[in-house]
Order: C-alpha cells, then sequence, then structure tokens
C-alpha cells in the first residue's frame, strides 16, 4: 500500500482515482500530477514501481498544498473572516449558508433538525374549510 502525504491510498484501484483520497487533490489536479511525473493514468497503484511513487510523492510534497496544511489555512481563513466581522465571517458564526443561497426553505443540513414553534400548525377543534 503506497502512503503519499500522510494518507494511504487504496492499492486496487487506478492511480488517477486513488490520489483523490488525498484532501485537495480532485480529478483534475491528480490528471496533472501524473501528466508531470509521466505514470500512466490507468495503472493500478499496486502495479507502480517505487521510483514512480517516490516521484509522485516528491511532486505533491513540493508544489502542492494537501491535507494538514490546506486544513490549516483553510481554518484560519474562516477565523480571519469571522475576527474581520464582514458578512461572511457572520454567516460563519452563526452556522448558516455563506455562499448566497436562500434558507427560507431548504438549509436544514445548516441549520439542523426543525424546530416546533408556537401558534403553527392546525389548532384544536378547528375544522377545515
Amino acid at each position: 500500500m503506497a502512503r503519499i502525504a500522510g494518507v494511504d491510498i487504496p492499492p486496487n484501484k487506478r492511480v488517477e482515482v486513488s490520489l483523490q483520497y488525498i484532501h485537495g487533490i480532485g480529478p483534475t489536479l491528480s490528471r496533472r500530477i501524473l501528466d508531470q511525473t509521466s505514470v500512466d493514468l490507468d495503472a493500478k497503484v499496486k502495479d507502480l514501481t517505487e521510483e514512480e511513487v517516490n516521484r509522485i510523492r516528491e511532486l505533491i510534497d513540493r508544489e502542492y498544498r494537501v491535507e494538514g496544511e490546506l486544513r490549516r489555512e483553510v481554518t484560519l481563513n474562516i477565523k480571519r473572516l469571522i475576527e474581520v466581522g464582514c458578512y461572511r465571517g457572520m454567516r460563519h458564526r452563526r452556522g448558516l449558508p455563506v455562499r448566497g443561497q436562500r434558507t427560507r426553505t431548504n438549509a436544514r443540513s445548516k441549520r439542523g433538525p426543525r424546530r416546533a414553534v408556537a401558534g403553527r400548525g392546525q389548532r384544536r377543534g378547528a375544522t377545515k374549510k
């Protein structure tokens, strides 16, 4: 099992797919890394030579921000927005959608489970029209 950037990547998948298990590497970046290191996209991880794995590992360490470093940077960016008190920071602080999505309906995953509100719903003894 190959270990790149502190992550064990699955050996039975194609290299292109298994690189995406690293936080910060998506499909496009995965293809770009494999092109730069001249590794076949369709090769399985278990079929890679140690030299190919080392080339991929060195390129990722040298040129890309991934895993812990990337997570730390994102967290610091969010903290900065909150400290500055900008609109996006306030949305982060309140746990609401940040990028302009509607909240009148939907946004349940961000706002949590529904809470009952007094005065809503059908009254006891009231008849439907």
